[in-house]
């Protein structure tokens, strides 16, 4: 990312979701876990490392492991409401029915309900 500078000369930062993905291992078996954090920072790796930090000591501190994978989304301007804070594009031969079925709707997910 190309680094914008103010009048002072202080390096801009932009926002950015983060998506890193944990194991939990209950007496129910295994469970996964996608997590989105907020970071201000000046680039997406940075921005990467800030919440991979983070999430080391979310695991630690709850009894599970983070995998060591994690996806950042740099937003469009400040987060607010209805800001859009991940994005995710994947490439897919599947119907939506069936797309769906395969990624969102398993019927294992651990979801609140309404």
């Amino acid at each position: 990312m190309l680094q914008r500078h103010d009048a002072k000369g202080e390096q801009d930062v932009d926002w950015y979701g983060v998506r890193c993905v944990f194991e939990w291992m209950t007496g129910d078996g295994r469970s996964y876990e996608e997590r989105i954090t907020l970071w201000q920072a000046a680039s997406a790796d940075e921005a990467m490392a800030l919440a991979e930090g983070e999430a080391e000591t979310y695991a630690a501190d709850n009894g599970f492991a983070y995998l060591g994978f994690a996806q950042s989304y740099r937003l469009g301007g400040t987060p607010g409401s209805g800001a859009e804070v991940f994005s995710l594009l994947r490439n897919s031969a599947l119907e939506p029915n069936a797309y769906l079925d395969a990624f969102f709707d398993t019927g294992t997910e651990r979801q609140q309900q309404p």
